[in-house]
């Protein structure tokens, strides 16, 4: 009891004083310090955050204090010259002490060295901490969001969590963006999912936010990742253990737009590990409306004006189920391996969809219909990993596989109204499966090198074998009773195959340099062969091609743990299938939309420069980019007979973006905490093209940001409030426009906090949201609203049976990651194209 109120002493130390020293360097001449690295005496590893704390020897009257950063390194600074006692401990650790340091100069530093901590071996239920921790942690190339800190998204999904993630943006629809651009590569526990891999948005709501320990915003990844993702690449880490025993958790949640439940189990004894879960979250009642406008301007000079509307109804059902297991066959060699199910149904109703065509002020036509859309797919991937580890510190072999694949189930059946506006004139079916498949091999080496291993190596190579394939059919059907006869054009019925083999090669470097400087300077070659082919028509020729992709990557380390870092890096983008799918898209009869096979992949260079500093009670990152991109794949507009928009996709685009991201943390107590960020960019587009009919270009400034807030109150409650604005996006042919999403939450831990229970407020003063977009060009004008009941209540309960024991020797555990599909992008275009 005594070291668990040395702990709880220190912690609310922290959230007052703790690193008021570090405020006191130039003050009054002042500047002698104390430096020190706190190590596991066990494991030799850093222990990130530790608390120091500094007292008058033999006494205890604290005078300065500082928490240790990501590499266990501390500094205190704001002491006058005299004798003095250092504590450093961490949850989990036995407060180690040190004895009179001696300070004999106002200018002078004391290196402490190495501090060797002792584990404390609680359990985990033993441990009781009052206050806030870090939500944030900064590293080289990475920002590092701890969600498991953060109680307001319990109930919710992976959506609701990247909503708090600094430099993120996700929109209503779930579409998520890094810095302004939705060409990101999101990972889970560092590889990749079949799921994400065709829809990022469909992914997050399959992952709920109680699993989710922490999120990787990777701005710029080094050689070692693929080379894909424009902005970059997102790292989902879930929550693992390394216990000993048997746990279950169960988990429901219920409100008027939504119901989730899950169950996980974990169990390991000795060298065996499993862990076994699902969750299943529906989404029901999500009603909305839709209103569209387009002036089209025709070739004899006059103007035709097509006005929709309707009312829209949608209803979600998703799933994910999973089944892990890893062996330690012994002190150096590992497996692991995994199974992981998901599944994902949307079917979406539009009502009294009314379109009204005129010219010059004149009713030419009026159609009544109702569309009818289900989205349905399965996924598995299936993973089987070794790792070999030497007696040498950080020297590791790995060989990792991955077997993914996604069946999907596209369909949309529209019926056409006579005039009456209550007789079925017609049907118009469209059926679209298609199935995609990856197998990838990969085979990592790290080696640390010189005496004391500060400079790492890491070389590897890798394949990916991907095969996607697209089978589409239109049906036609008289009346309500008449049967559907398949309509014989190969450009609307045909079987489309895309085969592509990617293999690459990487080579990385880091080394440390002149004690706080921090170099990663890699190269990465790919070779990209691809086989395209349709069923009655002859095969799509692309070319094979190989690109060469650079990275550099640098930080030091200022006084009082701030960190300064910058880095370069080269990125490709190939397009994946929602670009490439042949499939004619005519849900809309006004608006269609089809994807080219014969795209390139697009190019894209990005510069940042990042700064974090700590003052006070406060944490503060900046950030500033620049983003150049070449042969953007970007929409182009043509008028077709009846004033039909048609929509296909081009290597035509020339994007520049630069930018600034600013995150700040607050612990005001140890009771009350605040977070907020701020992304700032101005987006320059071009489409590169002369033709007055088709060139477009387009910039201006985007912004959004985001605000949270925690309280502690007595008895184990808690309560929190979110905010997040994002203002109109600009884009090269018009804009899409900003909204904003706030809510509440209050929870209780209860019985040794195995239990939680929790009331959720999203969105309560709002009856509905409205985004309104606009597309112009020389011959088309659009504008469009969504609107879209978002208000919700829920309640939210978990609680956990059994119990675990820390296992003192961690497993390392690595997994494949592919991060080299253009994603997203393409359903902002089609709301916009509804």
């Amino acid at each position: 009891m005594k070291k668990l109120f040395n702990i709880i002493a220190v912690l609310l130390l922290i959230s007052t004083s703790g690193v008021i020293a570090q405020q006191n360097v130039g003050k009054a001449n002042s500047t002698a310090k104390i430096v020190g690295i706190a190590k596991d005496m066990k494991t030799g590893d850093p222990v990130p955050y530790a608390t120091a704390a500094l007292y008058v020897a033999g006494s205890d009257s604290n005078v300065a204090g500082g928490v240790a950063d990501g590499d266990g390194q501390f500094f205190i600074t704001g002491m006058e010259p005299g004798t003095y006692d250092l504590k450093l401990s961490f949850l989990g650790f036995e407060t180690t002490v040190i004895k009179d340091i001696q300070i004999v100069s106002k200018t002078g530093e004391v290196n402490i060295g190495e501090i060797e901590m002792t584990d404390e071996g609680l359990a985990l239920e033993e441990v009781t901490v009052q206050g806030q921790r870090e939500l944030i942690e900064e590293r080289v190339d990475r920002t590092i969001y701890k969600a498991e800190n953060d109680k307001t998204t319990a109930g919710g999904d992976g959506t609701d969590v990247l909503r708090r993630v600094p430099m993120l943006s996700v929109d209503l629809d779930g579409n998520v963006s890094m810095r302004g651009s939705s060409n990101i590569t999101v990972l889970i526990d560092g590889r990749p999912s079949a799921i994400a891999a065709s829809s990022i948005t469909d992914a997050l709501k399959q992952i709920p936010a109680d699993e989710i320990k922490s999120v990787e915003v990777i701005t710029s990844p080094s050689a070692k990742y693929d080379a894909e993702g424009t902005s970059g690449v997102i790292n989902i880490i879930t929550k693992k253990n390394n216990l000993q025993g048997m746990s279950a958790n169960i988990r429901t949640g219920t409100g008027l737009r939504g119901s989730d439940f899950g169950l996980n189990a974990s169990a390991r004894k000795g060298k065996f590990g499993f862990t076994l879960g699902g969750f299943g979250r529906a989404g029901y009642n999500i009603k909305g409306s839709f209103e569209n406008k387009q002036v089209i301007t025709n070739t004899d000079g006059s103007s035709s004006t097509v006005l929709q509307s309707s009312d829209t109804k949608s209803n979600q059902l998703f799933g994910r189920y999973n089944f892990g297991a890893d062996y330690e066959i012994d002190q150096y060699n590992f497996l692991t391996a995994a199974v992981n199910f998901g599944i994902r149904n949307r079917s979406s109703l539009e009502q009294n969809f009314l379109t009204q065509t005129l010219r010059e002020g004149t009713l030419l036509s009026s159609s009544l219909q109702d569309r009818d859309t289900k989205d349905n797919s399965n996924s598995i991937d299936i993973s089987l990993n070794y790792t070999k580890t030497f007696e040498k510190k950080g020297k590791e072999i790995a060989l990792l596989t991955l077997y993914s694949r996604n069946n999907g189930e596209n369909s949309f059946v529209n019926t056409l109204f006579e005039e009456d506006m209550s007789t079925i004139d017609s049907r118009l079916k469209n059926d679209n499966p298609s199935k995609n498949e990856e197998y990838t091999v990969q085979l990592d080496f790290v080696e640390p090198l010189g005496k004391d291993g500060n400079s790492i190596l890491e070389y590897g190579a890798k394949n990916i074998l991907r095969k996607a394939y697209s089978d589409f059919t239109y049906f036609q059907a008289e009346g309500a009773d008449g049967s559907y006869v398949e309509n014989p054009d190969p450009t609307l019925s045909n079987e489309f195959s895309y085969d592509q083999n990617v293999t690459a090669g990487y080579v990385s470097y880091t080394t440390t340099l002149f004690k706080n400087y921090t170099i990663k300077p890699g190269i990465r070659y790919e070779y990209t062969t691809i086989n395209a082919d349709f069923k009655t028509e002859s095969a799509v020729d692309i070319p094979s091609y190989g690109t060469f992709v650079p990275s550099l990557n640098l930080s030091r380390k200022l006084a009082n743990g701030n960190l300064i870092k910058g880095s370069y890096n080269r990125r490709i983008s190939r397009p994946s299938l929602r670009y490439l799918n042949p499939n004619l898209d005519k849900s809309n009869g006004n608006q269609l939309t089809q994807g080219n096979p014969e795209l390139d992949p697009e190019y894209t260079d990005n510069y940042e420069l990042g700064y974090s500093t700590f003052f006070k009670s406060t944490m503060i990152s900046f950030s500033g980019f620049f983003r150049n991109t070449t042969g953007s794949i970007q929409a182009v507009r043509t008028i077709q007979e009846d004033d039909i928009i048609y929509t296909t996709y081009d290597n035509i685009g020339h994007e520049r973006a630069v930018g600034t991201n600013i995150f700040t943390n607050i612990s005001i107590s140890n009771k009350l905490s605040l977070n907020g960020s701020m992304d700032l960019y101005y987006s320059m587009l071009d489409n590169g093209l002369t033709d007055p009919n088709f060139a477009a270009s387009n910039e201006g400034v985007v912004i959004s940001g985001r605000l949270f807030g925690n309280y502690s109150l007595p008895k184990d409650w808690q309560v929190q409030v979110f905010t997040f604005a994002r203002g109109r996006q600009v884009q090269l042919q018009g804009s899409s426009g900003g909204f904003a999403a706030y809510g509440m939450g209050i929870n209780k831990q209860f019985d040794e906090k195995r239990g939680t229970i929790g009331f959720g407020a999203d969105n309560f003063l709002s009856k509905e949201f409205k985004v309104r977009n606009e597309i112009i060009t020389p011959t088309i004008v659009q504008n469009s609203t969504n609107a879209m009941r978002n208000m919700n209540f829920k309640i939210n309960f978990s609680y956990r049976i059994g119990k675990m024991s820390m296992d003192q020797k961690p497993r390392r555990k690595k997994s494949v990651t592919n991060d080299d599909l253009k994603e997203g992008g393409s359903e902002a275009e089609m709301q916009q194209n509804k």
